[in-house]
């Protein structure tokens, strides 16, 4: 909406769009004269269609307020009725995040971006990169019996994922790797056969899909990230454990495509090195 429109236009703009906001909210002039705190007359004037008069900043920011728009939009600096808040809780959502796998939410997502890049820094080892073995030792204990059936539910989304038009970016920090190779702290229970499988695997699949998936390694101790994934322009979305915490304001998106950026640019290893890594990790696994 141009901001230049001279006095008379904004002024017959203010009124329709107060006039539609008023019918919409279901009050008559007499209650928002009571709630803005001026007399009934004086919302009259701004209603009447022969007036070129502009109500002053708290006038029209207490109309806005009651009735539930912005006070740029009345005024025709904007084209969009919500409130600031209103507009930025539409752009923020907080979903729950089951103990499992490739969950619908997650998968939905995934769809939604395909053919954009998406950019992942995983809370552990990468699920679209592990063993059915390691899978099963990972979400067992939360899954229980159906384990099995979940990881079998998962396998063809984890597969589509791979597969799908859209290129992968994977930050990781190097300390995951090299406590899953030496099976310590959080792996400390994995067997060691079952990591040097897994290494294989992940060495495999880099392999058979580089250049689409690059996984980049940084030191944590110099630039830490939470787990967070970056869904082209679309969404970026933080877990939390329990909850996925995800935006689709144009600004957040970019910020943490930004700081995605700065993990790839202080990365200590490049895709290019990632397999020669592996086989490293591996080589030290007793």
């Amino acid at each position: 909406m141009p901001h230049s429109i001279d006095k008379r236009a904004r002024a017959a703009l203010f009124r329709d769009r107060l006039t539609a906001a008023l019918a919409e909210s279901g009050q008559n002039r007499t209650e928002l004269a009571r709630k803005v705190g001026v007399d009934r007359s004086t919302i009259s004037q701004l209603l009447a269609a022969d007036t070129a008069r502009l109500p002053n900043a708290q006038v029209v920011g207490a109309c806005a307020g009651v009735l539930g728009v912005s006070a740029d939009w009345l005024l025709g600096l904007s084209d969009r009725p919500e409130r600031a808040a209103d507009i930025a809780a539409l752009s923020m959502s907080m979903t729950r995040a089951p103990r499992a796998l490739v969950d619908e939410q997650i998968f939905a997502w995934h769809q939604e971006a395909e053919g954009y890049k998406i950019r992942h820094v995983p809370a552990g080892l990468p699920d679209m990169l592990k063993t059915n073995a390691m899978l099963h030792w990972e979400y067992a204990p939360s899954l229980g019996r159906t384990a099995d059936q979940a990881i079998g539910a998962s396998r063809d989304k984890l597969d589509w994922m791979r597969q799908a038009t859209s290129d992968y970016e994977i930050a990781l920090p190097l300390h995951e790797l090299q406590s899953f190779a030496r099976g310590e702290g959080y792996y400390s229970e994995v067997p060691q056969q079952m990591r040097k499988e897994q290494l294989d695997y992940i060495a495999q699949l880099h392999a058979q899909l580089y250049p689409s998936l690059r996984v980049f390694l940084f030191d944590a101790r110099r630039i830490y990230s939470a787990p967070v994934t970056i869904f082209g322009p679309l969404l970026a979305v933080i877990y939390l454990g329990s909850n996925y915490l995800a935006f689709r304001d144009t600004e957040r998106v970019r910020a943490m495509t930004r700081h995605f950026d700065q993990l790839v640019r202080e990365a200590d290893l490049s895709p290019r090195e990632f397999g020669q890594t592996l086989a490293k990790y591996k080589a030290q696994i007793g």
